[in-house]
Formats: C-alpha cells, sequence, structure tokens
C-alpha cells in the first residue's frame, strides 16, 4: 500500500539488456530465492549477488549481469502520498508500526524514499525470520504496539495474508487496486455475508487500528487507542504506546 512495485522501466529491463522476458524476475523472486532474503538467512547484498550469478549465462558474462543487476537495484518504488499523509496524521494520535516482508536493505530503502520517519516501529521480516503469511508476524507486530491481536486492523494487497491476518484474531481488509483510496477502504459499506462486512462497527471500542501492507518490500502500519477508561473521558482520543524498531 505505501509503495507500489512494479515501477515504470522494470518490466523494461530484461529487452533494454537483451534478455528473454522474465529473466530477472525469474532469477529474484522464485520463492526458493526469495524466501532466505525476506527471513534473513542471507543478507540483501547476498541475494542480489546469487541473481547477479544465476542470470550471468543469460547475460553471456558477469560483468553485463552485475550490470542488469546495479539497474533494477536502482530503480525506486513508487510512493503513495495519500497513505504516507495518512500515516503522518494518524501518528499524530496513535502509534504506528510499519511491517514488511523485506530484506536486510529495507531500513536504507526507507530512509533513501523519506519514509523512515512515518513510523514508531518497524517490524523487517528479514530481522525477525519469518514472513507473512507466517502467523508469528501478526503476533510479533501486536506486541510491539503493546495491543492484543484482536484490537488490531490488517489491511493488505495478497489475500493469502488477510486470512493469515483473520486466523490469528485480527480484523482484516484486502486491498485490491492501487488505486483504491484508502480512506475510501476503511469507509466502504461491505457485501451482505462478507467477512470484511462493517469494519467501522467492528472496531468500536477496540484499542488498536493498524495498516499492513505487502512487499515486494512494502510495509505496514499498526496505531493503538487510549485505554477504554480515559478514553471515556476524552472520546476519540488515543495514548501512545512505547516505541520499539525492529
Amino acid at each position: 500500500m505505501l509503495r507500489h512495485w512494479p515501477v515504470p522501466g522494470h518490466a523494461d529491463l530484461d529487452r533494454l539488456h537483451g534478455l528473454p522476458a522474465g529473466t530477472l524476475a525469474a532469477a529474484a523472486f522464485t520463492p526458493s530465492r526469495l524466501h532466505p532474503a525476506i527471513t534473513g538467512k542471507i543478507t540483501d547484498e547476498q541475494w542480489r549477488s546469487t541473481v547477479t550469478a544465476d542470470i550471468a549465462e543469460a547475460c553471456g558474462s558477469m560483468d553485463r549481469a552485475r550490470a542488469v543487476v546495479t539497474a533494477w537495484s536502482d530503480l525506486m518504488p513508487r510512493v503513495d502520498q495519500e497513505v504516507v499523509a495518512l500515516l503522518k496524521r494518524a501518528r499524530k494520535a496513535v502509534t504506528v508500526a510499519l511491517v514488511s516482508n523485506a530484506t536486510t536493505q529495507l531500513d536504507s530503502d526507507l530512509a533513501r524514499q523519506g519514509l523512515d520517519v512515518l513510523a514508531d516501529a518497524v517490524v523487517n521480516t528479514a530481522h525477525i525470520g519469518v514472513a507473512k503469511p507466517d502467523p508469528r508476524v501478526y503476533l510479533i507486530a501486536a506486541e510491539r504496539v503493546g495491543a492484543p491481536v484482536h484490537r488490531c486492523l490488517f489491511i493488505d494487497d495478497t489475500a493469502a495474508d488477510v486470512t493469515a491476518a483473520r486466523e490469528v484474531g485480527m480484523t482484516a481488509l484486502h486491498y485490491r487496486e492501487p488505486e483504491e483510496s484508502p480512506r475510501r477502504l476503511l469507509s466502504a459499506p461491505r457485501s451482505p455475508g462478507s467477512p470484511e462486512r462493517s469494519i467501522p462497527n467492528q472496531l468500536r471500542g477496540r484499542a488498536t487500528l493498524g495498516i499492513l501492507a505487502n512487499p515486494h518490500q512494502h510495509p505496514v502500519a499498526v496505531f493503538a487507542r487510549r485505554s477504554r477508561r480515559r478514553a471515556a473521558r476524552r472520546p476519540g482520543r488515543f495514548r501512545r504506546c512505547g516505541r520499539s524498531v525492529a
């Protein structure tokens, strides 16, 4: 939700470097290649080195392969400014945690695009050893904001991750289109029988509101409300939980 892949030019890298379509994606994002990188078994540098080695034959030399991987690494995802504005507004009242299936480069990537100031906590799966949809990711995210999972709202663009969030007890929404407004997603009425029906009503009295997003390296967020006793005195206000950075 916060950052959108692929970016313009991503699909053109193979063609520009004389490679069969899909060569780079197959080398980088095959589960057996990507999973070790997003669970911290290998570093981002090691991951990109293995991708370079994998495409060297197709490129004709290691030098050409390195050039392809360098060009790919230099691409930056599009930042959704509406989500940025929403998170900035939310952070004035609540704790925000960004959660991402990401490599060890996530922190520097966020800083490079000025996104490292949007959250009180970052849960990078490369630092915790498990990736969505592993239920432990959601439990860790809730722990980082000091709230039980049943008081969290999860939003993701991958159906499997949304299902996993519901299975651990979170309320969850499936973000289906990059053009879909986060505000409209949160407020839109759900069809009868939908597990996402009446989301605003489900959130009443909850302690935490969260938005989590899917990568390739797309982050997430979790917000925490005041305790019920204090909230009763100041309706609609929120307390800020202690900060924790992954």
